[in-house]
């Protein structure tokens, strides 16, 4: 069931809204469909569209699939970790701008009531105070590897605001932090960071290895929300956001990669020796956001304790790889 919706009521906001979920059928997607379901949308009225049917770089399926709809909520995304970021700099940029852009365009022509996009923390500049603050998003530019994934999804931003201003389009914008969870992408040439641990370390003691190497220099800080609570953000903000301003979506809690792996070997019973590959890049220095808009804009915390959300996908890899 949804939480923290103590002041901000769910009753009806959703009856009979036709609503189209792009990225629907991913990771973050199916969270956000159950809990549009369980604040009261019709599933029957909820549409997904499958990338190999419809891709949404083509104009034309983006406005083929906006035609009738209520509010759309745009999670859909070319993405990965550092390692993608390395090899396919142009096709991040180029799929996530132009998916992003017509659907935009082709919402406000369908007259779409409500558009919700789901950005990306790579957007904030490289060396942002931390806690990251909604008003540092344009203070900079973003990590370097992060950097064309990162502005694509930001010009999504000021189409938003600027289709806002001129037309009255109401579209809202939201900062997510990197999502963990059960489901996610383990594939090591395109996951982030806690998957790819995850699965270096259960591979090691499938293999008896007594090392595992792991980039960088573990000096780098993240902080993760659980997707669930990711989902229900989303959910929340859909609901009862309808403001221009850009709004994180996080836990607030930071932690060093040299600090998550030794606490996921920890987890995971693993005694094995961490070798650092310095070669290899750090990413962003540090990250941790501010998330009192979100409490004080549509009533959002996360609810999920970090150790508890990595013991429970921990636990999903097992028995997926088992």
């Amino acid at each position: 069931m949804l939480e923290n919706q103590s002041n901000f009521h769910f009753k009806d906001r959703f009856k009979n809204q036709k609503i189209l979920v792009t990225g629907g059928a991913g990771f973050l997607g199916k969270r956000v469909i159950a809990q549009l379901i369980d604040a009261g949308a019709n599933p029957d009225l909820i549409t997904v569209p499958r990338s190999h049917e419809l891709d949404l770089r083509s104009l034309a399926n983006c406005e083929k699939v906006v035609q009738d709809q209520d509010l759309i909520v745009h999670l859909a995304a070319h993405v990965g970790g550092i390692g993608l970021n390395r090899e396919k700099p142009a096709e991040l940029f180029y799929d996530n701008l132009m998916m992003g852009v017509q659907l935009i365009h082709a919402a406000y022509q369908a007259m779409v009531k409500k558009f919700v996009c789901v950005g990306t923390i790579c957007a904030y500049p490289n060396h942002t105070p931390v806690p990251f603050k909604e008003n540092d998003l344009w203070n900079g530019y973003p990590e370097y590897t992060n950097a064309p994934y990162g502005i694509a999804k930001k010009a999504l931003l000021v189409q938003l605001q600027s289709y806002r201003q001129q037309y009255g389009f109401n579209g809202i914008y939201l900062l997510p932090v990197n999502l963990y969870g059960p489901e996610d992408n383990f594939d090591p040439r395109s996951s982030h960071v806690i998957p790819a641990l995850i699965r270096k370390v259960y591979e090691a003691q499938q293999k008896g290895d007594r090392q595992i190497l792991v980039w960088g220099d573990g000096s780098p800080t993240r902080e993760f929300i659980y997707s669930d609570d990711a989902a229900r953000a989303i959910v929340m903000a859909s609901a009862n956001y309808n403001d221009s301003e850009p709004v994180n979506i996080g836990t607030g809690l930071e932690i060093s990669i040299k600090d998550l792996i030794h606490l996921i070997c920890e987890l995971m019973g693993y005694e094995g020796e961490i070798l650092w590959e310095t070669d290899k890049p750090n990413g962003q220095p540090r990250r941790c956001l501010d998330v009192e808009r979100a409490k004080t804009a549509f009533g959002f915390s996360a609810a999920v304790n970090f150790q508890e959300g990595l013991h429970r996908t921990i636990a999903w890899y097992r028995q997926q790889a088992a």
